[in-house]
């Protein structure tokens, strides 16, 4: 069989992937553990399955472009890490979403350089919500503490799942009050899946893990590598709508993060402090090369609403019709709908019609929904709902002009 028959016949199904087949996974992770640039193998995975990408052999390795080292790895039985993947993949809510996955991230299936697969521990569906990067220092002061821990519980609050990579000081304030608010939060690792760094952060991994999810491209298993870590932050930059920077020396990892979201073409956002503090020259350096100027969680909400509008199609097609199998996450949350302000006469009107979708959580709200300000509290108990599925439905119907928010109350568009 010639390389071009080859290709036909092991052109990727359309068809979901299950990503309980043991024979995909094996050949996913030998493609993985094949070491070198990551893009011959992409173009691989696009034209064929990971089984049949395997079983092509080294002409068909050749033509796509993989260098003869990995052709050569290709052909040496499987590495002891093959099979530690395997076991640690044989784990509840453990997954690997490979390029040929439907169920891939969008985003970042569109961002510079992206992964040939992702590990995730938890709900992969959480990849797929609008999301901000929310990363700093990993010596905060205390106000810059506090700052990362009030952007991330209010912006949690209004629906926004919150990114960051785990790291000491700013980003595990981040992780911590998100979880502590209810929200959704991802910690994007430059380890193994199933490696906390630093160590002090191992219950704060497993938490993480229970109640959100953990993502890595690299095997289980994989230590400390500092080579690791700045191509970690493509990911978490390609994960999202925008990076927000809090506190970042003149030289810091957050700076590459930021860099990596502007060449992504997302927003960068940076909370300007004291000339005095070390820890906001790195934030200045963004705002004079052109990083929206952030004062406050309403900022960040305001600048990210048209990126929210434009990704809410995708969402609204993944809700309807996961491509790979429920996962917890597309079974009981509502992801945001198109928040594109409606027009003037719906906005105006005294009685604003009920958003326009089958759900009936969302019937539930907004019956539940007065035009006396309501909290959140009161909102629960007359809804029986959570916080965070709450939060989730409440964004959208914001920026689409039915509900004002204002002070933690909630009441219908006049």
């Amino acid at each position: 069989m010639d390389d071009s028959a080859a290709l036909d016949s092991a052109a990727a199904p359309s068809t979901p992937v299950d990503r309980n087949d043991g024979a995909r996974n094996h050949a996913l992770l030998r493609l993985l553990d094949c070491a070198g640039p990551a893009a011959a193998r992409r173009n691989l995975l696009t034209q064929a399955s990971p089984e049949n990408a395997l079983a092509a052999g080294p002409s068909l390795w050749r033509a796509v472009g993989l260098q003869a080292r990995q052709v050569a790895q290709l052909q040496m039985p499987p590495a002891d890490a093959v099979g530690r993947s395997m076991d640690w993949l044989a784990a509840p809510d453990h997954h690997l979403i490979g390029w040929d996955d439907p169920d891939y991230p969008p985003l970042l299936r569109h961002a510079q350089n992206p992964p040939l697969a992702l590990f995730v521990a938890g709900d992969p569906a959480l990849l797929w919500l609008p999301a901000v990067a929310i990363v700093g220092s990993r010596s905060p002061t205390p106000g810059g503490a506090d700052n990362a821990r009030e952007f991330a519980r209010v912006l949690a609050g209004q629906g926004l799942m919150i990114a960051s990579g785990m790291a000491a000081g700013v980003d595990t304030a981040v992780h911590e009050s998100t979880l502590g608010a209810g929200g959704d939060t991802v910690a994007v690792l430059g380890t193994g899946p199933d490696v906390p760094y630093p160590r002090a952060n191992t219950a704060l991994h497993a938490r993480i893990a229970t109640n959100g999810a953990v993502v890595s491209e690299h095997l289980p298993g994989t230590g400390v590598r500092r080579e690791h870590f700045p191509s970690r932050n493509r990911i978490l930059a390609g994960l999202c709508l925008g990076t927000l920077v809090i506190e970042a020396a003149y030289r810091s990892g957050a700076l590459i993060t930021a860099r990596l979201s502007a060449e992504c073409g997302r927003e960068v956002m940076a909370v300007p402090g004291s000339i005095h503090n070390p820890l906001a020259r790195g934030c200045h350096r963004l705002i004079r090369d052109g990083a929206c100027l952030i004062e406050s969680p309403s900022d960040v909400a305001d600048l990210l609403a048209p990126a929210i509008s434009a990704q809410a199609s995708h969402l609204r097609e993944r809700l309807a019709a996961p491509s790979s199998g429920e996962s917890p996450r597309s079974r009981d949350t509502q992801l945001p709908l198109d928040p594109s302000p409606p027009p003037a006469s719906r906005r105006e009107s005294a009685h604003p019609a009920p958003p326009s979708q089958n759900d009936g959580d969302h019937h539930i709200l907004w019956q539940a929904l007065g035009h006396d300000p309501t909290d959140m509290d009161q909102l629960v108990q007359r809804t029986g709902l959570t916080p965070a599925r709450l939060s989730s439905m409440l964004l959208p119907l914001e920026l689409e002009g039915r509900v004002v928010a204002q002070h933690g109350r909630f009441h219908r568009h006049r």
